[in-house]
């Protein structure tokens, strides 16, 4: 039965932090663990073949984004997280055992499907359990979880310096198959359902899971935060990917320190970032309605400075610098990209539309991810990463002119204007 405490909505942030911890680290981790898993998989020598195993994630990803989503919206959402968990985390634990390159290549195509069911369902069921008065904060802390789960990925090449890379990926991997049991017990759908199997309909229609995707891409508001989202995706998935290379890189120093060093920064700024992007989104959008668009406004613009700085900077002080303040940019964007969905579509097509949006993100990420690889081994990655600037710039006009949110929920009464997403 769905419990009635006041206090359970931040509980269920609490619960979920710690898998969005678990969600990046599993995958972070393998950025900065490359030097110690060249001895016994020599195809990772090659820049563009780590550019192959990392795209590959961000590919399936892309691709099982949306169904997850529509899934999200019909299927009881605590038991599409916690199999999404166990799954994933078996994948982690299974990569101990790999020993070339194509085992690890399946093994990361298989944690992308697995990792792409948890956020469309986890920000839905936090939108669900929080109003627009708490709704960015809330978004904005379980985001420090995959902050902070970045960070930690960056200790992977630490520990398996250590002790092993086969021991780093088992370990990690075990502590997330043990946490889905906790959730089993203590996380609750919104709605009061216990059957994994059963659907948030009377009756559940196969055909019925494309009817919000029709709705959502015959609407121009989503189709402009589809491109507001997708855009920044690409500087954002580019810094996670390759930043740790850049740092060794620029600093000559080795993976195991630069590592850590790159990831905690990213880390820890993100951190500032979403929970001022989230209490300043709060209060502002009690004021106006462009509240949130404004405050992800903020935030993108000091993505455009940290980019050029980090492409170009050439000094241990340039790059944190730099990093610092594309962390706080990207968070306060990261805070309040459901939120500002929630004003233009309402609670039944939510994690339908984020999912849509997670794969237009993770397109563009893929697709960076892979040509940053190609730049590496030509020598040109910091230029590149500067040069992402420039779209940054584009995408923060286009949102400034065309999204005009006409409510501060989709699902309250609203004024006649632009048209939102319902039944």
């Amino acid at each position: 039965m769905q419990t009635k405490k006041s206090w359970y909505p931040w509980m269920v942030v609490g619960l979920l932090w710690v898998v969005a911890l678990l969600n990046y680290m599993d995958r972070q981790m393998l950025s900065t663990m490359r030097p110690s898993m060249l001895a016994d998989i020599a195809e990772l020598e090659s820049a563009t073949n780590f550019g192959r195993l990392m795209a590959v994630f961000l590919w399936i990803y892309g691709f099982v984004s949306p169904f997850a989503g529509m899934l999200a919206d019909k299927l009881n959402r605590k038991w599409l997280i916690v199999l999404s968990l166990f799954i994933w985390s078996g994948v982690t634990f299974a990569m101990g055992y790999a020993t070339n390159f194509q085992q690890l290549y399946w093994l990361r195509a298989i944690m992308g499907f697995s990792e792409a069911i948890y956020i469309p369902t986890a920000l839905a069921l936090i939108a669900d359990y929080h109003s627009s008065r708490t709704r960015s904060l809330a978004i904005g802390i379980h985001m420090t979880g995959l902050y902070l789960g970045q960070a930690l990925g960056g200790f992977g090449a630490t520990i398996a310096d250590r002790f092993s890379w086969q021991y780093t990926f088992h370990l990690f991997g075990l502590i997330g198959m043990l946490y889905s049991f906790v959730l089993v017990l203590f996380l609750k759908d919104k709605k009061q359902i216990t059957d994994p199997l059963t659907v948030t309909s009377n009756r559940f229609n196969p055909a019925g899971l494309f009817k919000g995707v029709g709705l959502l891409l015959g609407n121009i508001s989503f189709w402009i935060l589809l491109f507001y989202f997708a855009v920044p995706s690409i500087p954002g998935w580019g810094v996670k990917n390759w930043l740790p290379t850049l740092f060794a890189t620029k600093l000559d120093i080795d993976m195991a320190t630069a590592g850590p060093i790159s990831t905690i920064t990213i880390a820890a700024s993100s951190f500032v970032g979403v929970l001022a992007g989230g209490l300043l989104s709060d209060r502002w959008v009690q004021k106006n309605l462009k509240g949130r668009i404004y405050t992800s406004a903020i935030g993108l613009s000091l993505t455009i400075p940290a980019l050029l700085l980090v492409g170009y900077g050439s000094s241990l002080f340039h790059v944190v610098a730099a990093a610092c303040c594309f962390g706080i940019g990207f968070g306060m964007f990261d805070a309040n990209n459901m939120p500002i969905l929630c004003q233009f579509v309402s609670s039944r097509y939510r994690a339908t539309a984020y999912g849509l949006m997670n794969m237009g993100g993770v397109f563009s990420g893929a697709y960076i991810t892979d040509l940053l690889g190609k730049s590496t081994d030509s020598g040109n990655l910091g230029r590149d990463f500067a040069l992402l600037s420039i779209i940054v710039l584009v995408v923060l006009l286009i949102q400034l002119a065309f999204l005009r949110p006409n409510a501060i929920d989709a699902d309250s009464p609203h004024p006649t204007g632009t048209r939102r997403v319902e039944e």
